[in-house]
């Protein structure tokens, strides 16, 4: 095998890792796992401050690349991948906890079914001061009112000053 291939097989490793990152959970293990390459990385960069000459052109020239320069630009790019799919996969989880929340107080805020079904038989209108969809913003407990006097957006009041 040529030095040449053993970077491209690490570098294909590398993404490999990254995609297989993007299909796995986030558990213990893996937390595990990120701490000690965290700590591998940490120990090769001391190294690489006590000795910077030997440590990135050796560690290049062993795996097949011509400069340690080349070598830490593969690495970030892996690295800069890595980033994306957590990220992504963060932002995924955070909006689904966040549809959960909004269906969640949806539905502790509606009106039971019970009382919906008797209103809609009897054909009577909502209770004053019950949360309509007509999206006005009276005053508090009117009917009709879309906002409790809690939640209502900010409205500056009217001042004499004419």
């Amino acid at each position: 095998m040529s030095r040449q291939s053993i970077i491209q097989v690490l570098l294909i490793a590398g993404v490999l890792a990254v995609a297989w990152r993007l299909l796995i959970g986030s558990g213990q293990r893996t937390q595990a796992l990120r701490r000690l390459g965290l700590l591998l990385l940490l120990a090769l960069v001391v190294y690489s401050i006590i000795d910077p000459s030997k440590t990135w052109t050796n560690l290049a020239r062993a795996l097949g690349v011509g400069r340690g320069a080349d070598l830490i630009l593969y690495g970030l790019v892996i690295a800069f991948f890595g980033f994306v799919v957590t990220t992504y996969k963060r932002f995924r989880a955070m909006e689904t906890r966040y549809t959960r929340l909004a269906r969640r107080i949806a539905l502790d805020e509606s009106e039971p079914a019970e009382i919906h079904r008797s209103r809609a038989e009897t054909g009577s209108p909502a209770a004053p001061g019950a949360r309509t969809d007509s999206g006005s913003h009276s005053e508090a407990g009117a009917p009709g009112d879309a906002w409790p006097p809690s939640a209502r957006p900010f409205q500056p009041e009217a001042t004499d000053a004419d």
